[in-house]
């Protein structure tokens, strides 16, 4: 197993790469965006990543690392290719189908296929397997198979793909033993054999539990705005009780795994998985109910014709990534509530969205609210007192409670939080 062939150059893959070309692993990334393999190929990033460029130029420099469009034969291929939602929340897995036809001319008998992107349960059974029999080799003899999901979070992927435990999924023992064998090239946590669906499950169960818990902590944020309570005070409170470990509320629910993932159990089990649909509806609505929370305070200060600035593109703090933002999905409701916004995000640096702006001062100048959808640290630091002489009007929603409240009061504004009816000025 001293060349892998990885298919997908993207938030999971491309780390995955340069870990293994890092630890003396001969490797081939394959995308089919040329534009990302041509930056890659010239040390250049086209995603945001700690650490990432350190070790990209190293596993360029040292050879261990070429990249190109097409596959090339090897003993181990990664898939590490999106597995998106369609718009009626059905599983899009046609990238998955396509890398796993792609690497078809290249498998050799004694090869490995791994699979690390998040999928509906059997998807290796009913999608891979179908297309990696047309290789001739015999499944689970001449050819093995498994899944073996990341578990890493935006921001830390190589401390995590070190150190976090790894679930490794075979279609047969062999298949779990040889891929347990590769990831011990790096991976200090614990490796855990199963079987390739009960490791898809896995996967798909961890971010639902997380999902649900954040619907629960939403669900508690609009009671609580309601009832005189400060939610991040009562879950706070709440948690120190031994056994419960509560979320926290926000904007709505974001990135490639949380937002998407339970769709896939909902598709598989629609009559039986009545709680995961209620969680993902719930947060689905989080996005309506912010833009709305800002019209009831540019109405309750008489503002007509408000202006408003809409600070945080990426779904989380301080990484340029996109994928579900909720803050898409805000934006499309002020759209709809007919209401001006400017956009500011330090980290996305190529327009995505209209109105977006290229720093502080342009994105404050002339507002009457400024809206947090993001907890970036350059959002944490924004001194009010700047803010103060750029702002028309001094209002705030800070939907992350991340800012210095007290700090924001003193300098005259506004400051309202999400899910928070205790602490109105």
């Amino acid at each position: 197993m001293e060349k892998l062939c990885v298919i997908g150059l993207g938030y999971i893959g491309l780390p995955t790469a340069v870990m293994f070309a890092n630890n003396g692993k001969k490797v081939h990334g394959v995308d089919i965006n040329e534009d990302a393999v041509d930056k890659i190929r010239n040390k250049v990033l086209h995603i945001e990543e700690n650490g990432l460029q350190e070790r990209l130029n190293t596993a360029i420099d040292n050879g261990n690392l070429t990249v190109s469009t097409s596959p090339e034969q090897a003993d181990v291929f990664i898939i590490a290719v999106p597995s998106p939602i369609r718009p009626d929340k059905t599983a899009n897995l046609e990238y998955v189908r396509e890398a796993t036809k792609s690497i078809v001319p290249y498998v050799r008998k004694g090869n490995l296929v791994i699979l690390e992107s998040t999928v509906p349960p059997r998807t290796v059974e009913d999608i891979m397997i179908p297309e990696l029999i047309e290789s001739g080799l015999v499944i689970g003899e001449d050819l093995f198979i498994s899944h073996s999901p990341e578990r890493v979070i935006p921001g830390r992927i190589f401390e995590e793909l070190v150190n976090n435990s790894r679930i490794v999924g075979g279609i047969n023992e062999e298949s779990a033993e040889r891929t347990a064998e590769l990831y011990r090239t790096f991976v200090k946590g614990e490796i855990i054999k199963t079987d390739a669906t009960t490791a898809e499950m896995v996967k798909v169960i961890e971010n639902t539990y997380r999902d649900v818990n954040i619907a629960f902590a939403n669900e508690l944020a609009k009671i609580s705005e309601k009832i005189g309570v400060n939610v991040w005070e009562a879950i706070k409170l709440a948690n120190h009780h031994p056994r419960v470990n509560i979320h926290t509320p926000g904007p709505g629910v974001g990135g490639h795994c949380i937002a998407v993932d339970p769709w896939f159990l909902v598709e598989l089990e629609p009559e039986t998985s009545q709680i995961i649909r209620l969680a993902r509806n719930t947060n689905d609505s989080m996005p309506e109910f912010t833009a709305k929370k800002v019209l009831n305070v540019v109405e309750e200060h008489q503002i007509g014709n408000p202006k408003i600035a809409v600070l945080g593109l990426s779904f989380k703090a301080n990484v340029d990534d996109m994928r579900e933002s909720p803050t898409l999905e805000v934006l499309h409701h002020l759209d709809t509530l007919g209401i001006e916004y400017s956009v500011f995000d330090p980290h996305i640096r190529e327009v995505k969205v209209k109105n977006q702006s290229v720093d502080f001062k342009e994105a404050l100048t002339g507002v009457d609210l400024i809206l947090i959808l993001t907890d970036h640290n350059e959002f944490k630091a924004l001194a009010p007192e700047e803010a103060s002489d750029l702002v028309r009007s001094k209002l705030v929603i800070d939907t992350k409670n991340c800012l210095d409240h007290n700090r924001w009061k003193e300098a005259g504004f506004d400051v309202r939080v999400l899910g928070d009816s205790k602490n109105l000025n």
